[in-house]
């Protein structure tokens, strides 16, 4: 049996060398050692000797097992290792070849003119505040001095989801419920910038998307000049410091009186060209003090207090400020377009 067992330990060491890879390697273990193994086979038959003989086989059976499994762990280390150093040749960095340029995102073009815009009502001592999208038909309309069946409640230019909901189709909605909000019926300032929806075919100047800021002022001895003034600074900000800001009157059923808002042309600087159409002027918002029925609605008293409210769309500052003529690009995330924005002086 001695005989044997030296045989079996001959064996597996010459098979162990010879094996190229870690499935061959494995064979050979289950063969040599494994349960089912020549070498099992021998242990099985001890019992049939005597103790002195155990003694000797046993001896030699753990001489046998320890080599045969020191030499698989070796022999296993070098077959990972010889795999690893082919894999690190063939997978090598060939440093002289150019290098491939990251393409890095930057910030949207209507989120810096959003940010632009917060930061001045900010300091200005302006709340920034927000809302649902999905608004009730009582806020979006009625409680702004839109009766029931005022155009601008046609369902051919709102996205209605029941008779009662639509999707907002102005950023008002955020107003009527912040002065609903103060219970106290205290004074303040905010300015609600958020996403609005309104039926339109999407083309070049045109979406069914897209972004307004509106602002409202609420407090005693508000006046027309308070407006005005808060605008200007706005225009300045925005388009330069040597812009001029006219009123030209108009209708919005939520303030009386209401105005369509123009800043000087900051390219031909009122001399005439194709963006201000010749005029010099340009448009950029409407504005107006705040109607007495939409503040007595809110619980405030018309008599004791006055507000002003104005809302412009943040595609509109952008297109005009960056030179945008197609508003489809806001929207398409081509990297092409965007990265125009990367570093410049916004």
């Amino acid at each position: 049996m001695i005989e044997k067992l030296e045989s079996i330990k001959n064996e597996a060491l010459e098979s162990i060398n010879e094996c190229m890879d870690e499935a061959t390697l494995n064979n050979v273990k289950s063969k040599y050692i494994g349960k089912k193994s020549v070498f099992n086979e021998i242990m099985s038959e001890m019992s049939k000797l005597s103790q002195e003989e155990k003694r000797e086989v046993g001896s030699k059976s753990n001489e046998v097992r320890n080599e045969i499994t020191n030499m698989l762990e070796l022999k296993l280390k070098s077959i990972k290792d010889e795999a690893l150093n082919k894999k690190l040749e063939n997978d090598k960095i060939d440093i002289t070849l150019p290098s491939k340029k990251r393409r890095i995102g930057s910030r949207h073009p209507l989120t810096i003119v959003r940010e632009q815009i917060e930061d001045l009502f900010i300091s200005m001592g302006y709340d920034v505040v927000s809302g649902p999208e999905v608004e009730s038909d009582l806020y979006c309309f009625e409680m702004l001095n839109l009766p029931k069946g005022h155009p601008a409640r046609d369902a051919q230019d709102s996205f209605y989801i029941t008779d009662e909901m639509l999707l907002r189709t102005h950023t008002s909605p955020v107003q009527v419920r912040s002065m609903l909000a103060n219970a106290e019926k205290k004074p303040f300032k905010l300015i609600c910038p958020g996403k609005t929806y309104r039926r339109d075919d999407d083309d070049a100047t045109h979406s069914h998307q897209f972004s307004q800021i509106e602002g409202l002022v609420v407090g005693e001895n508000i006046s027309l000049s308070d407006l005005k003034g808060t605008l200007e600074l706005f225009a300045k900000k925005m388009f330069g410091s040597g812009r001029e800001i006219r009123f030209r009157s108009s209708y919005f059923p939520f303030t009386e009186p209401s105005y369509e808002v123009d800043v000087s042309c900051f390219k031909c600087d009122q001399k005439g060209c194709n963006i201000c159409k010749g005029t010099g002027w340009i448009e950029i918002l409407g504005c107006g003090m705040v109607h007495p029925n939409v503040l007595e609605g809110c619980g405030f008293d018309h008599k004791k207090y006055q507000g002003f409210a104005f809302g412009v769309g943040i595609e509109r500052v952008a297109s005009l400020k960056y030179g945008v003529t197609n508003m489809r690009d806001y929207f398409t995330n081509d990297y092409r377009f965007l990265k125009n924005f990367d570093r410049k002086e916004m």
